[in-house]
């Protein structure tokens, strides 16, 4: 009897309960204009991250950099460029999610599992979506 409640008790100091009191990141000490630096250098790396190794990330990009242009060259409002390329810009910022999402599951386990399908599966609807926008906003603006 003796012994399980000993082991009940190492095992509850063993394993505090999480809080964000408990564990600090040593990331979080940054404040101002040095956050703002290291920032704008991660979110860089996370471009850079992107662009190496994700496909589709890539053919956006390409796609981006054929619509935006096109935006402003095109004889539309300033309401209706800026609808068009921000349709543009969320794709990219869906699929940035998604390549996280990717990246976090695949970090986790490579093996095959329900949970980690769902995941991605649900990342790919939301790029989907975010396409569907794009191309809802364009064809509209263009044909309608």
């Amino acid at each position: 009897m003796m012994q399980s409640s000993q082991k009940k008790q190492t095992r509850n100091t063993q394993h505090p309960p999480a809080s964000k009191h408990l564990v600090v990141s040593p990331f979080k000490g940054k404040t101002g204009v040095r956050r703002l630096i290291n920032a704008f250098g991660y979110s860089l790396e996370g471009f850079k991250a992107a662009f190496k190794h994700e496909d589709a990330f890539r053919q956006e990009v390409f796609l981006t950099l054929i619509l935006v242009p096109l935006a402003f060259y095109l004889d539309k409002s300033p309401v209706e460029k800026a609808l068009m390329i921000a349709s543009v810009l969320l794709v990219l910022i869906v699929e940035l999610l998604n390549s996280a999402i990717e990246a976090a599951v695949d970090h986790t386990s490579t093996e095959h599992h329900a949970l980690a399908k769902q995941a991605k599966d649900i990342g790919s609807a939301a790029v989907f979506i975010a396409l569907s926008i794009m191309a809802m906003v364009w064809g509209l603006l263009l044909l309608g």
